[in-house]
């Protein structure tokens, strides 16, 4: 804090995967919001599981400890007809929420129709939609992949919501 200036939040948004889990830094200062980093986690298909769930972890570890955030934000699981692709996303989806929690940080969960209204206006919007929005909202994130359009997205629906969760 230089000249009574209050740093901004830094939040990081997570889009839980096995083979690619987003990643997105925002950093909110009242109702000013920027972009800071973002990016993709993506350990090979041929490892075993067990490895490819500690690639991911040690990954956001490392975004952790390379981008300081305040607060982190993970899109809740997808349920859908194959229990066993769930039951493994669920685990990815462990990494998402153990490593910030590791480090201290706040994290917050998030269903992805309230995501997607957060940033598109509908709970139904497709991820072109989100990453067109994302384009819009943060042009100095440039063109991202799906996945990091999807964590910032994460992060920017934290973003609005943390104030209301704050006084609940």
């Amino acid at each position: 804090m230089m000249n009574g200036a209050i740093r901004p939040v830094r939040i990081l948004g997570l889009d839980p995967g096995l083979r690619r889990t987003g990643w997105g830094l925002v950093a909110v200062s009242g109702a000013r919001m920027v972009h800071v980093a973002h990016g993709v986690i993506a350990p090979k298909d041929s490892l075993p599981f067990a490895e490819r769930l500690l690639i991911l972890f040690e990954g956001i570890t490392e975004v952790i400890a390379t981008h300081a955030p305040d607060e982190a934000a993970v899109e809740e699981t997808f349920v859908n007809n194959n229990a066993s692709s769930t039951l493994k996303l669920g685990h990815a989806r462990a990494c998402c929420l153990i490593a910030p929690a590791r480090a201290g940080l706040l994290v917050a969960e998030y269903a992805a129709t309230v995501v997607k209204k957060s940033v598109v206006g509908t709970g139904a919007a497709e991820k072109e939609q989100v990453g067109f929005m994302i384009r819009r909202l943060l042009p100095t994130a440039g063109q991202t992949t799906a996945d990091a359009a999807d964590a910032l997205a994460v992060a920017i629906a934290h973003a609005h919501h943390r104030t209301a969760r704050a006084y609940a």
